[in-house]
């Protein structure tokens, strides 16, 4: 059997031709070498979330904060394993018999599982391993739009009951055999389902909630610029292992989403330097690391489908509309999304979903469109993925986060906050001065 996530979308994306690869040959049969190359993967998504989204978000808040990001990333991937384990998984690849379009349902607890279960050519039980590793990232890419200013309480009701609502239904239409598949929509490994959910919702959240205190002219700057290149460093290693590990296989497929991962951030990050360095007459260093996001983020959905020169493109509208982005969403919109997620990931995965269905066209070096479908045709298809994702995000964020706030505030005080979430809601120090 062809694993459950590339089923539909990569046949229609890719024609037949696609069967020829090693990926997809002898499915029935384990394949040592794949489990290898997914257990890896499997290793290097985790480490993007702890620790490298960790620090990377952690050093972009103040001092007194620094813990409390920590601590909201290491929580939430501690929930969202459990609860991927409970019921979550099945929501979104388990079969939802006649309503399989729209979400799916089962394997509670991996019932069935066995050690001898396949998924393609790999153990299941790496299967849902590698997936849970992209349910744990995805809420926790929403902490930077409302960090240094939410009750610990919020943080952890807000992400499980979002895990269920957003990113489970989403995952299920893109890559569990929904609607979207059925419809050919190109997401290779989370332009929708990581991306644009985490984006809208984080923008959504800050729209909803209190600024910081002195937002937007007197915010302090990120307390240490070193944690932050670090933690981007980290994401942009784990990133090979989200992008190549989305072939579900040890091949050319993955060796080129590796290859485009790596040239559409390197490309991001020197066009984001240069606009800064033009704009503001210096370049920095947290520009060149937000840069490197902005990239990963865009190449993304396209990454199993194009070619060096699409990833080379696409890294460079990535710094170019990211960087825009930053400033659009604080300066003229008033939003304090603080640590521009909507602006990096939110706009980095809606413009890489789009831009897949150009880029992918073999005429431009990418893996070519189903038969009979033109460049027009896909990227409409694209656009419905979007706005369709972008609509439940939304709607579903702004429900819960109304809920929470009626139940027991979202926010901390603004004493709490002056202070730092680290000693009041932890009662611990990063730093002892």
């Amino acid at each position: 059997m062809i694993p459950s996530r590339f089923s539909k979308t990569l046949l229609l994306a890719a024609g037949l031709s696609l069967l020829a690869s090693p990926a997809f040959a002898q499915s029935g049969a384990l394949s040592a070498g794949d489990t290898a190359w997914m257990l890896t993967a499997t290793a290097l998504v985790l480490f993007m979330t702890i620790p490298g989204l960790a620090l990377f978000y952690g050093g972009l808040v103040r001092s007194q904060n620094v813990l409390s990001v920590l601590m909201h990333c290491m929580a939430i991937c501690c929930l969202v394993s459990v609860l991927w384990l409970a019921f979550v998984y099945g929501l979104s690849f388990g079969d939802g018999g006649s309503l399989n379009a729209w979400i799916g349902s089962g394997k509670l607890f991996l019932a069935g599982v066995t050690f001898d279960t396949l998924k393609g050519r790999i153990p299941e039980s790496v299967f849902f391993m590698f997936q849970m590793t992209f349910a744990i990232i995805t809420p926790a890419l929403i902490v930077g739009a409302y960090a240094e200013r939410v009750k610990f309480t919020a943080v952890v009701t807000f992400s499980a009951a979002w895990l269920v609502v957003v990113y489970a239904p989403v995952a299920h239409w893109v890559w569990g055999g929904g609607w979207l598949a059925e419809l050919g929509a190109l997401d290779f490994a989370g332009g929708l389902v990581v991306h644009t959910t985490a984006g809208v919702s984080a923008i959504v959240i800050a729209a909803l909630i209190r600024t910081r205190t002195g937002f937007p002219h007197s915010v302090r700057p990120p307390h240490n610029t070193g944690m932050t290149m670090t933690g981007a460093a980290m994401l942009w290693v784990g990133w090979f292992g989200f992008n190549a590990g989305s072939a579900l296989s040890a091949g050319g497929h993955a060796g080129m989403a590796m290859l485009v991962t790596h040239i559409a951030a390197a490309t991001a990050s020197i066009v984001w330097m240069a606009v800064e360095w033009i704009k503001h007459g210096r370049p920095t260093l947290i520009g060149l690391a937000t840069g490197t996001i902005a990239g990963l983020a865009t190449i993304t959905p396209a990454s199993g489908y194009v070619g060096p020169f699409g990833g080379f493109a696409m890294g460079i509208i990535a710094g170019i509309a990211c960087y825009y982005a930053t400033a659009f969403v604080k300066t003229r919109l008033m939003i304090d999304d603080s640590l521009d997620v909507m602006a990096v990931h939110g706009v980095g995965g809606i413009s890489g979903t789009l831009l897949a269905a150009i880029f992918a066209a073999a005429g431009l070096g990418g893996i070519g469109l189903a038969a009979g479908r033109t460049i027009a045709d896909q990227l409409l298809v694209q656009a419905v993925g979007v706005a369709a994702t972008a609509i439940w995000a939304a709607i579903g964020t702004l429900v819960l986060v109304k809920i929470i706030d009626a139940w027991f505030g979202f926010t901390v005080s603004r004493d709490e906050e002056i202070e730092g979430l680290d000693i009041r809601t932890h009662g611990e120090k990063a730093y002892e001065f």
